[in-house]
């Protein structure tokens, strides 16, 4: 058995937990749940990164780090685990020290399930990351009558339904002046929104970067944590 000086003070490695694998939005979401929800719990939280919410501001992560920190969640950072190597509730870290587990959730990304087009028509409109590379108008490069919207798209912003939104309102406006027999001319154009982010902090709180600005506590999350989005969304599209 070993200690390891974390954040959230040391933790004794042989310690049985409830263990995170990943330090992205999914995993510091669920980590703060988990801590909210059942205090009784040991959580740890490992992530391969020097810090947490990598895809916003350093003070946001900061933010969320404290967060978790001070509602007893151990987040080890620059550490990684290799499931493949998964035994009986033990597994080993990158740093080769071994975490005892009841359970464990991986909330590490994957890689984009884009693979099957590379035996399709738009294998060319794909670049090195797997994503289809789309114009102004969110039309597939290459294509005149093919749009693209959402995660799948090479455009330069936050990969959230909230801009996912607003691309697929851009894209049907194209597609009806087209389907119309409209002037390509009078196409609509999109282009990537301002970073706007929210991650819930258990139940009531959550973290936000919006613009230049970071915020962490009650207000933002009565924007995110209350509904998570589901009332304003069914309002915005009547159901």
């Amino acid at each position: 058995m070993g200690i390891l000086e974390g954040y959230g003070g040391a933790i004794v490695w042989g310690e049985i937990a409830i263990l995170v694998i990943g330090g992205g939005p999914t995993g510091v979401e669920l980590a703060g749940e988990i801590a909210i929800d059942f205090p009784e719990k040991k959580v740890i939280l490992v992530h391969r990164g020097s810090r947490l919410l990598e895809f916003i501001g350093w003070k946001a992560s900061k933010k969320a780090l404290d967060w978790l920190v001070s509602k007893k969640v151990g987040v080890i950072l620059d550490h990684s685990v290799n499931l493949g190597l998964l035994s009986e509730g033990i597994i080993e870290t990158s740093s080769g020290e071994t975490i005892k587990f009841d359970s464990y959730f991986d909330c590490t990304g994957k890689p984009i399930g884009s693979f099957w087009m590379k035996d399709t028509i738009l294998k060319d409109s794909l670049d090195i990351q797997g994503r289809l590379e789309v114009d102004d108008n969110l039309r597939v490069k290459r294509y005149k009558n093919v749009f693209a919207i959402g995660d799948i798209t090479s455009i330069p912003e936050i990969k959230q339904g909230f801009y996912a939104m607003k691309q697929a309102e851009v894209a049907a406006k194209n597609i009806r002046l087209l389907l119309g027999g409209g002037n390509e001319s009078k196409l609509v154009g999109y282009w990537p929104g301002k970073p706007v982010a929210f991650v819930s902090l258990g139940r009531k709180e959550a973290v936000a970067q919006v613009l230049c600005f970071t915020l962490c506590g009650r207000l933002p999350g009565m924007i995110k944590s209350g509904d998570l989005f589901l009332g304003k969304t069914r309002r915005r599209y009547g159901v």
